[in-house]
């Protein structure tokens, strides 16, 4: 094992233990291979799945996973065609038994912060689905749930913005304007510093650059 590798394993575990303290649940995954795997054991069948719009998700090959499974029910609004299939499929994520998504940033004291445009990703993290799996790569922790800030507004953002074709002063210079325009990603800021269900959030720390 390389001394990176080596180093994000030895941050994961003091990760994982500020996890539990926080009533959630971590687990350390050398390989986005390890991270399929792991999620798939978490995911009982006969069972509804929905997740967020997430880079990570798709990197790591658990969306893919995911659709490939045949045993459960998955909420997939990429196949929605109209704006009311649109909201059915978000009111439909907070009845799942469990919902996938990542995280913009996660602190070394094992504190999640995310921040949405519409909502409906940290909605369902807060209250609703019965078991939210969070995959992130290594590159989102961060010291501070102000650095988590920082991070989400000025490097998580502006290539989101880009990838999403958003008209935001980020997307065209690359830094946050705090700006408050239609096309405007940053709504809501949610800090999650512990879970009201004993292990209803799982976090997956995966050895690996993932994400924005």
């Amino acid at each position: 094992m390389d001394p990176k590798q080596r180093f994000y394993e030895t941050q994961a575990k003091t990760i994982i233990s500020q996890l539990e303290k926080r009533r959630m649940q971590g687990f350390f995954c050398p390989t986005a291979e390890d991270a399929v795997k792991t999620a798939m054991s978490l995911t009982a069948p006969d069972t509804t799945v929905s997740f967020g719009g997430s880079v990570t998700l798709s990197q790591t090959g658990i969306l893919d996973a995911l659709k490939n499974r045949s045993d459960i029910r998955l909420i997939d609004r990429s196949l929605a065609k109209t704006p009311d299939e649109i909201k059915q499929a978000y009111r439909g994520s907070f009845s799942a038994d469990t919902y996938f998504m990542s995280t913009n940033a996660i602190t070394l004291d094992g504190q999640l912060v995310n921040i949405d445009g519409n909502g409906n990703r940290v909605a369902a993290l807060i209250y609703g689905p019965d078991q939210v799996i969070v995959i992130a790569g290594m590159n989102k922790v961060v010291s501070t749930t102000e650095d988590a800030i920082r991070r989400v507004h000025n490097i998580a953002s502006p290539p989101n913005c880009i990838r999403l074709q958003k008209q935001t002063p980020c997307a065209a210079t690359g830094m946050c304007a705090q700006c408050l325009g239609d096309d405007c990603i940053c709504s809501q800021t949610v800090i999650t510093r512990r879970s009201g269900t004993i292990g209803r959030i799982k976090v997956l720390l995966v050895a690996q650059e993932l994400g924005y």
